[in-house]
Formats: structure tokens, C-alpha cells, sequence
């Protein structure tokens, strides 16, 4: 019996469809590969706290609907990734940390939109943002989706996407292991497309990797928090590699004055060179007498609090002058309180406002201009670069305080 073209293509697609929804079980993660590509990858793994990373081999991850794969080229070394290995914020192990990355796209899940395929093709450079918005929850839907409730009850609270399940399952047996962000640690992460922009070939790599956490956190502190002017002085406690962004955003954004504060001349010295106009050594001298005395008298209008520390919450909400604003986003360690004054926070105006991250569809691509264009210095953010097998020491030095910028592990 002969059978036509049409007959033999609908059976095609009758099989493929098959296939999909066969492999769309975890288990069958081990016989996926991308065009003819390898069927298995490479990841640094967190196990417990005090047990350094691990490489070990994964099955390829699948994509699912509305997401991307990555072909990883570079991520960076954050503190939230620290916090999470030191047993400071609780996280399902094991996982795959590492949350700030560039890549090229490789392929999409089986049901994915024809926009976002289009809008990222096989072969596009793109850079990813630490807070993945679902794009459908209440938040989402308001344009917070630095609020997404999906990404904080299924990737922060269980280390997964949003059907409840991770992508990533080790090659040996086949077990589970969980996903900081997209687990960016890896030579290849499933992204979800609404997490992801463009990222230009005048762009590299490696230096662009900041921009999806550093920079993105940075810029949601002064776009959204902060809601700053130009012409505004801006004070930063803690200029590691997410208080620099800040200084570099706020040099963007028109400051008159950007005080950077820490307690390293190494790290204040670098400072200078990202747009801070006034430097303060903490350890030498009261930070907010010395905000106050080049501020007038009055203190900022704005101060950011990038370490996550009772004492540095406290300097920031003394800095800012009545009705001025601090904005806090560094991560503390579970249970950690900060102090303010009742009195003065009602009476003087001051406002004191959280801020996790900026807003992945809205502002990534603004990011991404901004880098693009000149406004942001990448090449002098990054103060370190190291392969995969080396991101263990690249934590310990950043643990040590060793690490004045930030640090990226390039992956391929």
C-alpha cells in the first residue's frame, strides 16, 4: 500500500509530537541532544554548606514551553550565591548556583510562541536576568515582576521552573538537583524567555555577564526604589560588585555627588574610577558625619545599602536628609534585624525602602542600551575573570574580601 506526501508528513508530525510528549518526563532528559550536539553537560554543584563545589555531568536539560536553552559563555560570582553556599539563606541542595549569565541560544522548548522564537533566534547572543518573571501572576501583570510570585514560590522557595519541576538531572543516575535562578554554573541553563534580552555583538561576553544581576539590581535600587533625579547626591555603603553598579547607574543618571562608602581604600580607590566623587573609609571614620559634612549638613537624597548588615541599615537610614530615601538590597543572613529611629522616620519623612532587583522584560533591554552606548564601564567592573573548575576559590576569595570588583567564571 503506497502512502502520499501529505499522508507521510502528518504522520511525521504525529510522531514528533509523539516523541515531545513521551520525553517531556524527567527520566528522558538522558536521550535529548540539540542538533546532533552533546547529549550531556558539565555544572558546578552545591551540596551542603562547608563541602566545596563539585563538577559533575548532567543529562542535556530540555527546555519546555516559553523557554530557552543556553549555550552558557559567561556568569558571575555573586554574594547571594555566597549567602546560599554558606548556609545563610536556605536553599534546596543540591543545586546548581550561579544566576547572572550570557550565552547564545541553542534551542527552545517544543510549544514555545513563534514571537519568542523569533525574538531569539538559534544563534542569538543574549544575556539573562537573575529574577525570571512568569509574566501571568498579579504582580506580573502590574509590572512588578520584580515582585513575580511564581519565581519566589517555585525558584526561591524549591529550586525550580514554574511547572514545579527542575531542569537539571545528574547523568549517573539520574537524580534531581535543584536551580538557583537557571543555575548558571553550567555549560548549558534553561532560561525562561521572559527573563532574557538581545545582547549585541559589540557586547562581549564575559563583561556583559554583570549586567543580568550586578547592574540589573543596581539599576531597579535607583530606577524604581530610589525613583532618582538628576541633580540628586546619592550616598553607597558597600562598593563591592553589586554597590560599583550603583555608583555607575547613579553616574548615569545625572548624581551631582556619589559618595562611595567601605571600609577597604583598595575597593575606594576603584570607586573613583566608576564615578564616585567622594570617597569614605568607614573603618577611619564615621560614615554619616562625613556623608552630612560634604552633604551641607543635610545628608543625601538617596542612600543604597548593598551588604546586608544591621550596622551599614543603620548608617544608611541616618545618611539621607529629611524626607530623602534608603534603599536597602543587600541580602543579610537569615534572622538578621535592622534598627531605625521611630522618631525621626516619622516626623523627618524618611523613607526606607526595599529592592531586590530591577524588571526583566522592561528593563533589561534598557540595561543592555545603556552598556551598549558607553554609559556603563564594563571592562573596569569586572576585576577578575576564572574558568568553571576554579569557581570554588573565585567564592573563597570573595568570602575573604579579596575580590574588589566582580568577579566571572567564563564557561566556553
Amino acid at each position: 500500500m503506497s502512502i502520499s506526501t501529505a499522508s507521510r508528513r502528518a504522520l511525521s508530525r504525529i510522531g514528533g509530537a509523539l516523541r515531545r510528549s513521551f520525553s517531556s518526563a524527567p527520566d528522558s532528559a538522558a536521550g535529548y541532544q540539540v542538533s546532533g550536539g552533546p547529549s550531556f553537560m558539565r555544572a558546578a554543584v552545591f551540596w551542603e554548606p562547608g563541602r566545596p563545589l563539585t563538577m559533575e555531568e548532567f543529562r542535556m536539560p530540555r527546555p519546555k514551553a516559553g523557554e530557552v536553552l543556553v549555550k552558557t559563555k559567561a556568569c558571575g560570582v555573586c554574594h547571594s550565591d555566597l549567602h546560599v553556599m554558606k548556609g545563610e539563606l536556605p536553599f534546596s541542595s543540591p543545586c546548581v548556583v550561579g544566576h547572572e549569565i550570557t550565552g547564545e541560544v541553542v534551542d527552545h522548548g517544543a510549544h514555545t510562541p513563534a514571537e519568542i522564537v523569533n525574538r531569539f533566534p538559534v544563534g542569538s547572543h543574549v544575556v539573562g536576568a537573575f529574577i525570571m518573571p512568569c509574566g501571568n501572576c498579579f504582580y506580573c501583570v502590574k509590572g512588578q515582576e520584580d515582585l513575580c510570585e511564581s519565581f519566589f514560590a517555585y525558584n526561591r522557595a524549591k529550586g525550580t521552573l514554574y511547572d514545579g519541576e527542575t531542569r537539571l538531572f545528574l547523568r549517573s543516575n539520574g537524580k534531581p538537583v535543584y536551580m538557583y535562578s537557571m543555575g548558571g554554573l553550567a555549560e548549558y541553563c534553561v532560561v525562561p524567555a521572559n527573563a532574557l534580552a538581545v545582547l549585541p555583538s559589540s557586547l562581549p561576553y564575559t563583561e556583559s555577564a554583570i549586567l543580568g544581576c550586578a547592574v540589573f539590581t543596581a539599576y531597579g535600587a535607583l530606577r524604581h526604589a530610589a525613583e532618582m533625579r538628576a541633580g540628586d547626591s546619592v550616598a553607597v555603603i558597600g562598593v563591592g560588585g553589586v554597590g560599583s553598579s550603583c555608583l555607575q547607574i547613579a553616574k548615569a543618571f545625572g548624581a551631582s555627588e556619589i559618595i562611595a562608602v567601605d571600609v577597604l581604600d583598595e575597593k575606594l580607590q576603584n570607586a573613583k574610577t566608576l564615578g564616585a566623587t567622594h570617597t569614605v573609609n568607614a573603618a577611619k571614620e564615621d560614615a554619616v558625619e562625613k556623608i552630612k559634612e560634604i552633604t551641607g549638613g543635610r545628608g543625601v537624597d538617596v542612600a543604597v545599602e548593598a551588604l546586608g548588615k544591621a550596622l551599614t541599615f543603620s548608617q544608611c537610614t541616618q545618611s539621607v536628609r529629611d524626607g530623602g530615601k534608603a534603599v536597602m538590597i543587600g541580602l543579610a543572613a537569615t534572622n538578621v534585624v535592622g534598627e531605625v529611629d521611630i522618631t525621626r522616620l516619622v516626623r523627618r519623612q524618611v523613607k526606607i525602602i526595599g529592592s531586590y532587583g530591577a524588571r526583566a522584560r522592561q528593563d533589561l533591554p534598557q540595561i543592555v542600551k545603556l552598556a551598549e552606548r558607553g554609559a556603563f564601564d564594563l571592562k573596569n567592573a569586572i576585576s577578575r575573570k576564572c574558568k568553571l573548575e576554579e569557581a570554588n576559590s573565585a567564592y573563597e576569595d570573595m568570602n575573604k574580601g579579596k575580590i574588589i570588583g566582580r568577579a566571572v567564571v567564563e564557561i566556553m
